[in-house]
């Protein structure tokens, strides 16, 4: 195994880890909070947008079996990587679309889909691309949420339709 990690924002960490813990390849996902100023920070810290965090999701994927172009597809599918500091309902710098690299070939990569991408748009990507700085792990209650609450209504009106959507979109990436 090739194992790899990329940590993305789009918005709501219950959207992202829904929709890459179906990907083959993703050998695992932890939704969390990075690219803020305050150590070990609260989801309730993180929602006051006073930490500077933004909601993330750590994917940890085998390079072998799935490539970081294929994950940045479905990453800028899922979400509006031309809306500020918001995704849907949900607006603050915490829902910023942000990607963290772990390395220079990853930067790269990053760096040709979001060019790639913007020649496709009318609209600008505001897509911040950052070295991975210090993740930290969110709340017990977070992880698997919409596995575990699939019913309740955010998940049914907001995640359900981005699932479905990578679903249709991206059959043969699906485990």
């Amino acid at each position: 195994m090739a194992i790899k990690k990329i940590i993305f924002g789009g918005g709501c960490f219950w959207c992202t880890e829904a929709v890459f813990s179906m990907i083959k390849g993703v050998v695992s996902v932890m939704p969390g909070y990075s690219g803020g100023n305050e150590p070990n920070p609260t989801y309730e810290e993180v929602c006051t947008g006073y930490t500077n965090h933004a909601e993330v999701l750590q994917i940890v994927y085998d390079e072998n079996k799935i490539n970081l172009d294929v994950l940045l597809e479905i990453f800028f599918e899922m979400h509006d990587p031309t809306s500020l500091n918001k995704q849907g309902a949900d607006y603050g710098t915490q829902y910023r679309s942000v990607v963290f690299y772990y390395d220079d070939e990853q930067k790269i990569v990053i760096t040709r889909a979001i060019e790639k991408l913007q020649k496709t748009l009318d609209k600008k990507i505001v897509t911040q691309v950052e070295m991975a700085q210090e993740f930290y792990p969110a709340e017990e209650y977070h992880k698997g949420y919409y596995a575990k609450n699939p019913k309740q209504s955010y998940c049914s009106v907001v995640i359900t339709p981005k699932v479905e959507k990578i679903r249709k979109r991206f059959k043969k990436e699906l485990k």
